[in-house]
């Protein structure tokens, strides 16, 4: 019977279930939806009893007719996304507050302005920000009834819990380091952050190497008790592992609803201009530490448009984009405030430089290319601070397949892109990561060398200097005072 491992990769959108033999062949794939609720402007939540009723909905498709012998589980899911629920139960006490979510801007500001950015920085390298979770489970903790015990936990930790029958109460450290209460350096739970954001410490999970045994499976429909927890690791990170991205200046970027960039870095740099600094990911007790940049809406202004001007799809959209001269408007989506490397919360979606003369395809021209700036304006603010130069340059996500795209991010940057034939990248770098707990493959030597398909897009002579200043009038206009 052919052995595997099963990688359950949980999103934003859906979650996704994947079968990897032990020579990193993928077998099979399932998936679900899950919904995600605006209930007041700006807010972004879940319901974290649909996001475990996905992943079991996505494995029960991925096992179907499946005749293996599973090895273990892994685990890739949306970082700064938090829920609370209740430890004696296991009932959730609150939604799931998404990385998307702006609720906590006020908190946010308040921190800010009482000076306490740089010291939050320095121990965690991020930014005080909406994104990150600190102020959000302080948010979740004051709307729980007096008198509950409770647990705390990003979605990982949530699904660990769910997997155990509620016995383990488990994060790793990639989605411990993006919780914006984890000392990056000492690699432990801050008293002095869980103090500044009103966090009990004894609610947090137990953080562990990403390539560990979390627990057994208990209780879970359609798959046997006993199966071990291999592997744990935020999605984005689990990408950039799953590219075999093991050289200090190798990166990433994962085009999605948002998108992650990410360089590894060879020790812990806490971050100057606006990018931050995580854990990638830990082996034996080891980091491995990147610089990433969070753009918070990428792709998922693409059907916006194609909405807005009428058209059949997204296909339909980069078609006419690529018939417009680059010569056209600018087009900021700060439809939820800018993240990385302006990290202005309060900025707003722009068009700007519209003349009588703007046609529909210079429009979707406009939105196609600023997904590509948002990833050079990142990659500028990394090659300011890495001591190695920017490496072999790894693209996936759904938009990494369409080759106009990439053209255009290999055109902005002057630098190769490597499109990877593998959607379920973060799926299968979670796989690697469990095969490594479990023996299945030896070390990161035998990870790297699994075959991949791969197609590198070299840039071509474009005037990119005219688009990029195009580009930068229009972050100033959305960022102004007002909108």
């Amino acid at each position: 019977m052919t052995r595997a491992i099963l990688a359950i990769d949980q999103g934003t959108t859906n979650s996704k279930a994947v079968l990897v033999s032990d020579s990193g062949e993928i077998l099979s794939r399932g998936s679900a939806p899950v919904g995600i609720d605006h209930p007041h402007p700006g807010w972004v939540e879940q319901d974290p009893l649909r996001i475990w009723a996905s992943v079991q909905e996505a494995i029960a498709e991925c096992l179907a007719g499946a005749k293996v012998d599973i090895l273990g589980i892994a685990i890739s899911n949306q970082r700064e996304s938090v829920t609370v629920w209740d430890a004696d139960t296991g009932a959730p006490l609150g939604a799931v507050v998404s990385w998307q979510c702006r609720r906590t801007a006020p908190v946010c500001a308040e921190l800010t302005a009482a000076g306490h950015a740089p010291r939050v920085q320095e121990l965690t390298g991020l930014p005080i920000d909406p994104m990150f979770p600190g102020p959000k489970m302080r948010w979740l903790l004051d709307r729980v009834p007096a008198g509950r015990k409770v647990r705390l936990g990003t979605i990982d930790a949530w699904l660990i819990h769910c997997l155990t029958g509620g016995v383990v109460h488990a994060c790793d450290a990639s989605n411990a380091a993006r919780s914006q209460l984890y000392d990056l350096n000492r690699q432990v739970w801050s008293d002095e952050l869980c103090a500044l954001f009103g966090v009990d410490k004894s609610c947090l999970p137990s953080v562990r190497d990403s390539a560990s045994v979390f627990g057994v499976t208990h209780g879970v429909a359609g798959l046997p008790n006993g199966i071990p927890i291999a592997a744990a690791i935020g999605d984005s990170h689990a990408a950039l592992f799953g590219h075999g991205a093991f050289n200090s200046g190798d990166g990433k970027v994962t085009f999605g609803t948002g998108s992650s960039i990410m360089t590894t870095l060879p020790q812990f740099i806490a971050p100057q201009q606006g990018i931050t600094t995580t854990i990638a990911w830990t082996l034996n007790g080891t980091p491995t530490y990147a610089f990433e940049g969070n753009i918070l809406v990428s792709a998922s202004a693409l059907p916006w448009m194609v909405a807005m001007l009428g058209l059949a799809d997204v296909q339909a959209l980069t078609d006419l984009a690529a018939t417009a001269e680059p010569n056209g408007p600018g087009f900021v989506p700060a439809f939820v405030g800018l993240g990385a490397p302006h990290w202005q919360a309060d900025a707003r979606a722009l068009f700007c430089g519209i003349t009588f003369n703007t046609t529909r395809a210079q429009m979707a021209r406009a939105v196609t290319d600023s997904m590509a700036f948002q990833v050079h304006d990142v990659f500028a603010a990394m090659s300011a601070q890495s001591p190695a130069p920017l490496g072999r340059l790894y693209a996936d996500g759904g938009p990494s397949k369409n080759t106009f795209l990439m053209q255009c991010v290999a055109d902005t940057l002057n630098h190769p892109v490597i499109q990877c034939d593998a959607p379920e990248v973060s799926a299968l770098g979670a796989a690697y990561l469990a095969g490594l707990s479990l023996g299945v493959w030896a070390d990161l030597a035998a990870i790297a060398a699994l075959p991949r398909g791969r197609k590198e897009i070299e840039p071509q002579p474009a005037d990119r200097h005219a688009r990029l200043a195009v580009w930068e009038d229009a972050i100033k206009r959305s960022t102004l005072p007002g909108g």
